[in-house]
C-alpha cells in the first residue's frame, strides 16, 4: 500500500464529499417522488374511483345485510 501525500488525501476527501452530495440529492428526489401520494392518486385516478365504488358497495351491502338480520328476528 503506497503512502499518500496530504494533498492526495485532501483531494480524495473533497471528491468523496462531492459524490456524497450528488448521491444525497438523487436520494432526496427519489423520496419526493415516492412520497407524493397526491401525484400517485392523480396518476391512478380511474383505479382509485373504481376501488372506492367497490368498497362502498361492499360496505353498504354488509350494513344492509347486518340490518336485515335484526329485522328478521322480530
Amino acid at each position: 500500500m503506497a503512502a499518500r501525500t496530504p494533498e492526495e488525501i485532501r483531494t480524495s476527501i473533497q471528491a468523496n464529499r462531492r459524490a456524497l452530495g450528488v448521491s444525497m440529492e438523487h436520494l432526496q428526489q427519489e423520496i419526493e417522488v415516492l412520497t407524493d401520494w397526491r401525484g400517485q392518486l392523480v396518476a391512478r385516478q380511474k383505479q382509485v374511483v373504481i376501488g372506492a365504488a367497490v368498497a362502498g358497495f361492499v360496505i353498504g351491502g354488509g350494513i344492509a345485510a347486518f340490518g336485515g338480520l335484526f329485522r328478521r328476528k322480530r
